[in-house]
């Protein structure tokens, strides 16, 4: 579930089976031994040895602002989904098929010179909406309405999710929202840096509202103003790290004290535009950001917010507008913030909202096309085999209670794994796409996908639902139901092939499936009992163990200095920290249990054991630009790739007896910093 209350518990990653360069080439079950650098030694740098030269061999694409095992495969699905895309764009396509609403929605983004033609004339009936703000009730009522029709971002978010408390019942949650710098620290802090982006920010907004016909002095002006107001939103708003604590996320409330709370939103109000009925509570989180805005709502100046609502509205329409409009907004956000060099090609930017906004019906032809029944099969073999290594690691935890571990095993007992698409195809028929308006059909996806949502409130879960598309490349755990997700597009080579060796899956992919299982006893997770509930199954003693364990961890990744002598925040990456360890480690246990079914020796003069950390080790093979490694230490829960790959192997024997490193050895932890968990 792509949540943005709880951030969602995620791993981004992509495994190669060959050791080469990043090319489009069949997947082998061999090593290529040619690219692992035998100038490096593998106990003191094991990322250099493994990936040092294939990365120096590839640099960054101009339209990328990393490169890596992840984005090869995310190539690779794209090119799958292009051919899918284009071929249902020119066939005559039965109207109301998935087939015709895939292929018109593409056609209508890729017609260019129309998009070009209209200008921003799409967003004009709003800007003149903006213009015509003359009260708090006419905010609040422009907000109502922008939430109607998908716009989630406009001043707070709201969306539908399961109960923290009640995990079989969905419930409405709001979120703080607003701002458009990366996060809160963006605005606060005071080096020569943030201030530098600042003034680009600044620079930025006067532009786009010079794009919508506000004269140059009057934009300069309304842009500083912008970001006095959103700077006053994100001084009441969490911190990245704040909003990992799933305490933070939740705060029941009911219509009436909401509305004591925020006296000019009428909470009823607005949950009666949203078409919700019999629902007079919700999650209010955090309710110090909606005080503070109610409280901007009468002490900001009318002017102030109409020149707030008119950037907002252009800047959330850039993409599907003229030119001018997109490159402005590629300009800062993609080229200023993360230092891409260039912007993707139309077609790639048209697919990249296709899938975004159409994502199943998309994702039945993908799965049609690429995704073949033994592939899922095998996958499932997999994850039967990391879960039964998981439930004899648990077992046989030595810091753990027998109370709190037979509730961990009762947890493990509920897990469940959805494998390449969902069992049950969500129903499209109720949005019409046409083939010559493209912002409109953008517009009609946002309005029908957020009325999908809405109206789960006040009704049982559907923990068949996925939160995922089958043509994404990536891998999920829902800590409310308890369940991993792998999409088909992260399970065929050359991230997963069935024909390599034990070692080479089990590194690669097992070690992602395990991950993933872990997050389920990561410090966040570990909040979440066998059912999804946000509910504490641990004794006291064992909560501070494991508290004291993870601390450790902390440490290890804030030593890490990743650019510029800034370090990593070890607390910001902690859950994926000890996904990535658990995993594993669980891993690990897997392959040798299928070794001892079916021994395998050494191939290509490696042990299975050295092939196990290999494998692992290149799935981080992965370069940032630099703007790009910056804004992620700030922003992303995963720490850099280089760290990853070689952070939960130091705290393992078992890969200092793989490589024959000796203590001291950079890969070796001693024994007062190894770092033991799950």
């Amino acid at each position: 579930m792509q949540m943005r209350l709880l951030k969602p518990l995620t791993l981004v990653a992509a495994i190669t089976m060959s050791f080469g360069a990043f090319a489009e080439t069949a997947p082998r079950s061999s090593i290529d031994k040619a690219s692992l650098d035998s100038k490096i030694n593998p106990c003191q740098d094991f990322f250099g040895y493994v990936n040092g030269i294939t990365i120096k061999k590839t640099p960054i694409p101009a339209d990328r602002t990393s490169w890596g095992t992840f984005e090869q495969l995310d190539e690779r699905s794209q090119a799958q989904q292009r051919t899918l895309v284009e071929t249902a764009m020119n066939s005559k396509a039965a109207p109301g098929s998935i087939e015709q609403k895939v292929g018109d929605f593409y056609a209508s983004g890729s017609d260019e010179a129309a998009v070009e033609k209209a200008g921003f004339t799409p967003i004009k009936d709003d800007l003149k909406r903006v213009d015509g703000l003359k009260t708090p009730d006419d905010i609040v009522a422009l907000i109502r309405d922008t939430a109607v029709r998908g716009g989630n971002d406009n001043l707070f978010f709201f969306g539908a999710f399961p109960d923290f408390k009640n995990s079989d019942m969905v419930i409405a949650y709001t979120g703080q929202a607003g701002t458009n710098l990366p996060e809160r620290d963006y605005y606060l802090n005071e080096s020569a840096e943030s201030k530098k982006l600042r003034d680009a920010y600044v620079a930025h907004i006067a532009r786009m509202l010079q794009l919508i016909g506000t004269p140059a002095a009057d934009a300069t002006a309304q842009s500083q103003q912008i970001l006095a107001l959103e700077t006053r939103l994100a001084k009441a708003s969490l911190s990245a790290l704040e909003q990992r604590d799933p305490a933070n996320q939740y705060h029941p409330i009911s219509f009436a004290d909401a509305d004591k709370l925020t006296p000019h939103i009428s909470w009823e109000k607005f949950f009666a535009t949203m078409n919700t009925s019999g629902i007079n509570s919700f999650s209010m989180s955090p309710t110090k950001f909606f005080g503070e805005l109610d409280a901007m709502l009468t002490e900001v100046p009318m002017a102030q917010w109409q020149a707030y609502f008119r950037y907002h509205a252009a800047d959330a329409a850039a993409p599907y507008l003229s030119k001018a409009f997109v490159n402005e907004n590629f300009a800062f956000f993609s080229t200023t913030l993360r230092g891409q060099k260039e912007i993707k090609p139309r077609w790639k930017r048209v697919l990249d909202e296709t899938s975004n906004d159409l994502g199943e019906p998309l994702g039945q032809l993908y799965v049609a096309k690429n995704f073949p029944p033994e592939s899922k099969t095998r996958a499932l073999e997999l994850v039967n085999n990391l879960r039964e290594a998981l439930k004899i690691r648990i077992e046989k935890l030595d810091w753990m209670s027998a109370e709190t571990k037979k509730k961990a095993l009762e947890k493990w007992g509920t897990f469940v794994a959805k494998i390449g698409y969902p069992d049950h195809w969500r129903d499209y028929s109720g949005v019409t796409i046409t083939r010559d308006n493209y912002f409109a059909n953008v517009t009609a996806v946002n309005k029908f996908n957020q009325a999908f949502n809405v109206a789960k409130i006040g009704k049982p879960v559907d923990r068949s639902e996925w939160g995922m598309t089958p043509q994404t490349v990536n891998a999920q755990y829902n800590p409310l139901s308890n369940d991993i997700t792998f999409p088909a597009a992260i399970l065929q080579p050359p991230f997963f092939d069935a024909k390599a060796d034990d070692a080479l899956n089990y590194g690669a992919i097992g070690a992602v499936i395990g991950h993933e299982m872990t997050h389920g006893y990561d410090d966040q997770g570990a909040q979440f009992d066998a059912k999804g509930n946000f509910k504490n199954w641990w004794t006291d003693a064992d909560q501070k163990d494991f508290k004291s364990r993870t601390d450790k961890l902390v440490k290890q990744f804030d030593d890490y200095v990743a650019i510029d002598n800034l370090h990593v925040k070890g607390a910001l990456t902690l859950g994926e920290n000890i996904a990535d360890l658990g995993g594993i480690n669980t891993a690990f246990d897997a392959m040798h249990a299928a070794l001892a079914k079916k021994p395998q020796g050494p191939i290509d003069g490696l042990t299975q054991d050295q092939r196990f950390f290999l494998a692992f080790a290149h799935v981080w093979a992965r370069q940032f630009r630099p703007e790009e490694a910056k804004l992620r230490l700030n922003t992303d829960v995963h720490a850099p790739a280089q760290f990853r790959a070689i952070a939960s192997p130091s705290n393992m024997p078992a890969f200092a007896q793989s490589f024959q490193c000796k203590a001291g050895d950079a890969m070796v932890r001693g024994a007062d910093t190894q770092v033991k968990i799950w």
